[in-house]
């Protein structure tokens, strides 16, 4: 039985030529690409061609031209459903014997190929004239075609024993060059690779390492010959061949004048090169010296030699591609096992793919199973996490877990992360990340206890010395009053020291009351303008200047406000009081209420706006931000919580105390801002504190 090779992209074409042939008179074969069909070319496996014209026609041709070179005596037929003459005319003269028309009919096919293969057409004559010799003539074709078919099938069999060292590439190459000896007697022969991609280390042609060559397999040449030598994609006939991309002999023209690559040859004791490719790059390449017979390769079979390398080449690659995946999954799992935060992958299916060091110690068995782990081991909670980011593909925000029945107090942030491959939605693996946060709270809260106790050494100092101060003159008058009571002066002056002493510890107290308040006791609607007044005497009393002069501005509106009357006369007491500081000689203090009025009828109400100006020299940037620290101070005496309590009592209401840094020459500026509309929180309501 003869076989028919249908060249064709779509088997519609291999059906329908099926589908008219004689029943017991042809086998077809249907290829889609030349890559497919070289093969049975080459081994002569197909006694008549056909190829599917509906292509271009420079597709045709050249497929023509390459059956026609692999076989110069094939018979080759086209098909098509429209030829152009011009196509029709160049593949006759191209060696076409026939040119059909699709739909093909039965018996006009079967008349070709009877025609072209020297038979004669069926005829009405009795079959038993023409039988005995048509039948004698098909055994002898027959018998030649199954000893030429077994004969390739031994070869490709012992061929695909290399590939059980799919993953060995010392392996792969020591069966492919046994192989060559064993079916062509090859004498001697090297193969050189250059160096494999390497994780993290590229190692392509185009760098100076990647463009080294390095013997990877040899038989027939000594071990100590090539230990040391090495080919290069620079010069000599690695460069040759990376150069040219096709087999080098070495009597070549181009060879010959090449010093270097003759050179190598005579030291190799080799006559051709031939290019190792994976259909990308050239990997390294093979030398050959000829026959154990002493005859030199043949083209037919160079050409066998150069195909399978080329595969042998793509699995070097397959090769190379696997152990940089390999390496590259073991540095990750390096990394992983030694970062101190527990990691774990989950799979889809909840198995465990991954575990470090630190996981398996805190989420791992006791017992014999201690070195296992699995996902039921995990705590119920982090388990459904994880289950829901594999099930929804979204990932979940990181939480805080406290481990129940613990020996010591624990806790630990969860992170988990979904794996996504390209194309889909749903995650294949999941990362959960488990960081120890116990001394990092621990630290923190000793930290956050650190400076409490710092805030009340510092206070408790300050305290002890404004006391102190105030205490000073009345020790002094309290040790002479048994001695000048009667002293009319000395009454005076005890009665001013105890005046003094009473003024600054009350002035601490309410201080110390206002600063311990998060929260507002009472609230009331009241005019503000009476307050500002009540506020500048209350300043006076600490610093009594006769030239001082309070102006404030309201617009003659009656600006009504509700909150602390108590807690917000002592903020702007304090204010009032640094106005007066600030110009002890001649104060000039200037006080502006803007807002707290309906824009128009029915309208929201504008926020309150208090700017308070003195005639001081201002506020630095430095100091502007300083100030309203607790004990920060520019002056020798006081304790520095005036501006601290008065901010506190500011937010308390929901308002906010601006420090305006003044300009060179310019009078210093604190501005107030108040809701107008909003009724501040009674006792308990959560405020920012002035910290």
């Amino acid at each position: 039985m003869r076989t028919l090779l249908v060249l064709a992209q779509h088997p519609d074409l291999a059906e329908n030529i099926r589908s008219a042939l004689d029943e017991n008179g042809f086998r077809v074969v249907h290829r889609t690409t030349w890559e497919e069909a070289e093969p049975l070319l080459a081994h002569g496996l197909a006694q008549a061609c056909l190829i599917d014209a509906d292509l271009t026609g420079v597709q045709t041709l050249w497929l023509v031209e390459k059956v026609r070179r692999a076989l110069p005596r094939l018979p080759i037929l086209v098909c098509s459903s429209t030829v152009p003459w011009e196509l029709e005319e160049e593949a006759y003269l191209k060696g076409v014997q026939h040119v059909l028309y699709k739909p093909v009919r039965s018996r006009l096919f079967n008349a070709v190929l009877a025609q072209v293969f020297g038979e004669a057409a069926p005829a009405p004559a009795p079959a038993a004239l023409t039988a005995p010799a048509f039948d004698a003539a098909r055994s002898a074709e027959d018998a030649a075609a199954r000893a030429a078919s077994a004969s390739t099938l031994e070869v490709l069999r012992d061929y695909s024993c290399i590939l059980t060292h799919s993953l060995n590439a010392e392996g792969l190459l020591k069966q492919f060059l046994l192989f060559l000896r064993e079916t062509l007697g090859v004498n001697r022969a090297a193969i050189f690779l250059r160096q494999p991609e390497v994780a993290f280390n590229n190692n392509a042609p185009g760098s100076s390492e990647g463009r080294r060559l390095r013997s990877a397999c040899a038989i027939g040449l000594a071990s100590g010959l090539l230990e040391h030598f090495e080919l290069s994609f620079d010069t000599g006939i690695g460069g040759q061949v990376f150069r040219l991309g096709r087999i080098v002999r070495r009597n070549s023209e181009e060879t010959r004048t090449d010093i270097e690559t003759q050179k190598e040859f005579e030291l190799l004791g080799a006559q051709v090169a031939v290019p190792i490719l994976d259909r990308e790059t050239v990997v390294g390449l093979a030398v050959f010296d000829g026959r154990v017979t002493g005859e030199p390769l043949v083209n037919a079979e160079l050409e066998l030699i150069f195909h399978l390398l080329e595969h042998v080449g793509l699995g070097i690659r397959n090769i190379w591609l696997h152990d940089q995946v390999t390496a590259n999954n073991e540095m990750m799992a390096d990394v992983l096992r030694e970062l101190s935060s527990a990691c774990i992958v989950v799979s889809h299916d909840l198995g465990i793919v991954h575990a470090n060091k630190t996981a398996r110690k805190l989420f791992g068995r006791s017992g014999p199973r201690a070195g296992d782990l699995e996902f039921t081991d995990l705590p119920q909670m982090v388990g459904a996490k994880i289950y829901q980011v594999l099930k929804t593909g979204s990932a979940v925000e990181s939480f805080k877990y406290h481990p129940e029945n613990s020996p010591r107090p624990a806790i630990y942030n969860i992170t988990i992360t979904p794996f996504h491959r390209a194309g889909t939605t749903l995650p294949n693996a999941a990362l959960l990340v488990v960081d120890d946060l116990t001394q990092t709270e621990q630290l923190q809260k000793l930290e956050m206890e650190a400076n409490s106790l710092r805030l009340i050494r510092t206070m408790a100092d300050r305290l002890a010395h404004e006391v102190g101060n105030a205490l000073v003159p009345l020790s002094t008058h309290q040790q002479l009053l048994s001695d000048r009571y009667k002293d009319p002066e000395f009454r005076a002056s005890l009665d001013v020291a105890l005046a003094d002493g009473v003024k600054r510890i009350s002035r601490l107290i309410n201080q110390m009351r206002f600063l311990a308040r998060d929260s507002i006791i009472s609230s009331e609607a009241f005019p503000l303008a009476p307050l500002i007044e009540e506020a500048y005497q209350e300043a006076q009393k600490y610093q009594p200047v006769k030239s001082a002069r309070l102006k404030c501005e309201d617009g003659g509106k009656a600006i009504i406000v509700t909150g602390d009357r108590a807690a917000l006369k002592h903020a702007l007491a304090e204010i009032l009081l640094n106005a007066l500081q600030s110009n002890p000689s001649d104060p000039q203090i200037g006080v502006h209420l803007q807002g707290g009025e309906a824009a128009k009828a029915g309208g929201p109400l504008e926020n309150l706006k208090i700017e308070i100006q003195d005639n001081g020299s201002g506020f630095s940037s430095e100091i502007a931000q300083k100030i309203p620290s607790p004990f920060y101070t520019t002056r020798n005496v006081g304790l520095g919580l005036g501006l601290t309590v008065t901010r506190k009592i500011i937010e308390t209401h929901n308002g906010k105390l601006e420090i305006v840094p003044s300009k060179s020459g310019h009078a210093g500026v604190v501005r107030i801002s108040l809701p107008s509309t909003a009724v501040p929180a009674l006792a308990g309501a959560k405020t920012a504190s002035a910290n």
